[in-house]
């Protein structure tokens, strides 16, 4: 999302980073899930050790510095939680329109836990689909 804002490039990362979990978005996340799961077999929590965590710890600090706490994103801050309430809001109150693996959440734990869970794992794009289908009026064609 940040390198679709141009808040920051790929380049931008550090190049040991790069080096370690890979240059592109993709090969990062295939570095990290594949070390989580080699890490974990024989330990008893999920983890992930060694260089590859190293490098993931720079990664989420180059991150919260250059992204989370940059002025471009705070300021969009106030939006993004007003649009993730509105959606909680919504779905709590017709639990009935959660999708279906949310639906057996809730018929388990109760319309919190569902409603959290599938906004929780919304995608930002997701997330602003849905609350505009939800809430934005259609133009006139």
């Amino acid at each position: 999302d940040a390198i679709r804002a141009r808040v920051l490039d790929e380049s931008d990362i550090p190049a040991d980073i790069r080096v370690t979990l890979g240059g592109r978005r993709s090969e990062r996340i295939n570095t990290l899930v594949t070390s989580v799961i080699r890490d974990s077999m024989d330990a008893q929590d999920i983890v992930i050790t060694g260089k590859v965590a190293a490098c993931f710890d720079l990664l989420h600090e180059f991150m919260f510095e250059r992204v989370y706490r940059n002025p471009v994103a705070k300021g969009e801050e106030g939006k993004a939680i007003e649009l993730v309430r509105q959606l909680y809001e919504y779905f709590f109150a017709r639990p009935e329109l959660l999708p279906g693996e949310y639906r057996r959440i809730l018929d388990r734990e109760g319309p919190q836990r569902a409603v959290c869970d599938y906004i929780a794992g919304m995608t930002d794009r997701y997330a602003i689909r849905v609350y505009q289908d939800l809430f934005v009026p259609y133009s006139w064609k």
